[in-house]
């Protein structure tokens, strides 16, 4: 039998808390606990093992963002996905950037809830159909000249192939594997991608490549 997912729910609405766990409550869950808000969760935190932790944004004492960042600061083994009302593209973008993995709107289906749990609890990212949208209709609004700076940053060949597996969720040593380099050389290139397009994780370089069109599959 498998090790269920533990989590943390984090939501200041109890109604919604208790809905979760109503279709989260089976054998490839374990709810750990509860919280009203982020301070509330970092203190989950520190007395219990957790694989992911479920948020919303808007909260009292801490919102979503905040609590995302000092997770990602102090337990990196945590992954974090944003369960939220929230469709403005700044949001979306602000929690990708704190260090969620995924992203998805509380009108989505059971299914695809217990999906995005999944995966990034593998530490892949999951973002659902409206979120996907949403983030390319904002892309749409930017000036052409912004894109245009943007895009002049230089990226090697060899950054350009780890991008490309990065964004197709390979690991380390899978992209060490099927470009024949160590997994140190790949670490290399990713702190370098980071550097160059300065965004914050591996989160951010995906909508990087997202946003200026590097790849056809994206």
């Amino acid at each position: 039998m498998n090790t269920p997912i533990k989590l943390i729910l984090v939501d200041d609405h109890i109604m919604i808390r208790e809905g979760l766990k109503s279709f989260l409550h089976q054998d490839q869950f374990l709810i750990v606990g509860e919280a009203n808000n982020g301070q509330e969760a970092l203190e989950l935190l520190k007395q219990n093992e957790v694989n992911v932790v479920v948020t919303d944004i808007m909260m009292p004492e801490m919102d979503g963002i905040e609590l995302s960042k000092a997770i990602t600061k102090e337990y990196p083994e945590v992954q974090i996905l944003a369960l939220t009302m929230m469709n403005e593209n700044y949001n979306i973008k602000k929690m990708l950037s704190a260090g969620a993995k995924g992203y998805v709107l509380k009108d989505c289906t059971q299914d695809d809830l217990r999906n995005a749990i999944k995966t990034v609890a593998q530490g892949k990212s999951f973002y659902s159909s409206e979120v996907t949208n949403i983030i390319m209709e904002g892309l749409s609004s930017v000036p052409s000249s912004k894109k245009r700076v943007s895009s002049e940053i230089p990226l090697t060949g060899r950054e350009k192939e780890i991008l490309h597996l990065i964004c197709k969720e390979y690991s380390n040593q899978e992209i060490a594997d099927e470009l024949f380099i160590s997994t140190r050389t790949v670490e290399t290139h990713k702190r370098n991608l980071l550097e160059k397009t300065g965004v914050k994780n591996v989160a951010g370089l995906v909508l990087y490549a997202i946003e200026r069109k590097l790849f056809d599959d994206l």
